[in-house]
């Protein structure tokens, strides 16, 4: 019989996988054929996120969200690169100037300021996330411009570490305003003890803005007087000099070893030094209670806010570790996505509880550490000082750590006012020459 054109063709393929069965045994041992299910396409969008947090409880929240956020949107992936400031910022610089920065990274102040004005950032104001944020959150969130060019993901706070042991060893009291403080300064001194750890970097700065600036946070609106220092009605590093004052008594007066202090690296050397339990007192993060207990110092401590106010105690924060959009990510959406994500109200709390944090959001979350619980009501009681405000359009931050350095090398507080003026002329210029 005659075949009929379906069956012709069925035959031919019948006899060429016979063919191959017989003939493919070489072929099968020099190529493997693997069907891939769907669920194992690769990810259609690969997003990276860059930042300053490297400490292993920080990382680990941090790829906590990671998974959470890849299980909600299985066709995203986003991995995390974190290495240790200042040098963070530097490379993340590099990485923007090269047309190779991340989808999304971590800002401080100054970078929002720097990068904002160059259109690297961006407006995040669309996000329904930012209805979350407390009142003091949005204050600086919305600070100049109409545009949100980060979101904060904790509020971080400066404390004074105190050696309940060493205090009680020695009579001493934890102070609790400025007298207090110079009582027990003084009788430390007198028994040849360096009374306060200090780092080369947040110690002494932190002391100089709280004392500084505090007079005018009491003020109804502080955004309205920080603004007198933008338009060149009042002069910053003139307002500053008060805390200049207290920094160099505490050089004097020998509270600190301005040698020491100058080789100290923050939230490192610091903890190292105090954890030794020769000093009452150090000056630094309370971000950093973890790292100090895993130094298993043997004794106890409590971190309190600066008592340098003749009235009693005040604490410095900062909104902190915040989070921005690259601007020219080619996945600008995915990557809001992840912000919004990020900022939600159980996936942050995990992320500021690593670091013995506040959060930024409108809930009252007690901190778990109760080292840091004796700061937790200066967040809302009226004595609490931002120390990089973005109602402020100069880098504070940064360049009263260069006046500080200069401090620890001789400097008096007359001097520093003076580094201070010229540092901010010259940040001025630099910004006005890049426009």
């Amino acid at each position: 019989k005659s075949m009929n054109i379906k069956q012709m063709i069925a035959k031919g393929l019948l006899i060429s996988l016979m063919a191959g069965a017989v003939t493919g045994c070489s072929a099968v041992r020099e190529k493997n054929i693997v069907f891939k299910s769907a669920q194992e396409e690769p990810p259609q969008t690969n997003l990276t996120f860059f930042g300053f947090k490297y400490e292993a409880l920080n990382v680990m929240a941090i790829e906590e969200s990671l998974h959470g956020f890849m299980d909600r949107y299985p066709d995203i992936s986003i991995s995390y690169d974190g290495i240790k400031s200042p040098g963070y910022f530097d490379v993340l610089e590099k990485r923007l100037a090269t047309g190779n920065g991340d989808d999304i990274f971590m800002v401080d102040h100054e970078r929002v300021l720097e990068l904002g004005r160059q259109g690297k950032l961006a407006d995040l104001s669309g996000l329904t996330a930012l209805e979350n944020f407390s009142d003091l959150a949005m204050s600086q969130i919305e600070a100049g411009d109409e545009a949100v060019l980060y979101l904060p993901t904790s509020i971080s706070a400066f404390g004074f570490y105190c050696n309940l042991d060493l205090l009680k060893e020695h009579g001493q009291e934890i102070p609790d305003n400025l007298l207090e403080l110079e009582a027990v300064c003084d009788y430390f001194v007198s028994q040849g003890i360096t009374p306060v750890v200090a780092n080369n970097d947040i110690s002494l700065k932190t002391v100089v803005i709280a004392k500084a600036m505090y007079p005018l946070y009491r003020q109804d609106d502080s955004a309205a007087e920080l603004a007198r220092f933008n338009s060149g009605e009042a002069d910053l590093a003139q307002a500053l000099y008060p805390g200049f004052q207290l920094a160099e008594k505490m050089i004097e007066r020998h509270w600190i070893s301005p040698e020491i202090t100058l080789e100290t690296a923050k939230t490192k050397d610091d903890l190292e030094l105090f954890a030794k339990g020769e000093h009452p007192f150090m000056m630094t993060g309370a971000w950093a209670v973890p790292r100090l207990r895993e130094l298993e110092p043997d004794f106890e401590f409590e971190v309190y806010p600066y008592p340098i106010m003749e009235d009693g105690s005040v604490l410095v924060i900062n909104i902190d570790t915040r989070v921005s959009v690259n601007a020219d990510s080619a996945h600008l959406e995915e990557a809001e996505k992840f912000v919004e994500y990020l900022t939600q109200s159980d996936v942050l709390w995990d992320f500021v509880d690593s670091q013995s944090s506040f959060s930024p959001l409108k809930e009252n979350r007690l901190a778990q550490d109760k080292a840091i619980q004796p700061i937790g009501p200066y967040l809302n009681n009226g004595r609490c000082v931002i120390g990089a405000d973005d109602n402020l359009y100069f880098p504070i931050w940064d360049l009263s750590r260069q006046c500080i350095a200069g401090m620890l090398q001789g400097d008096d507080a007359d001097a520093a006012v003076t580094r201070m003026s010229r540092l901010i002329a010259e940040w001025a210029d630099e910004q006005q020459g890049d426009l």
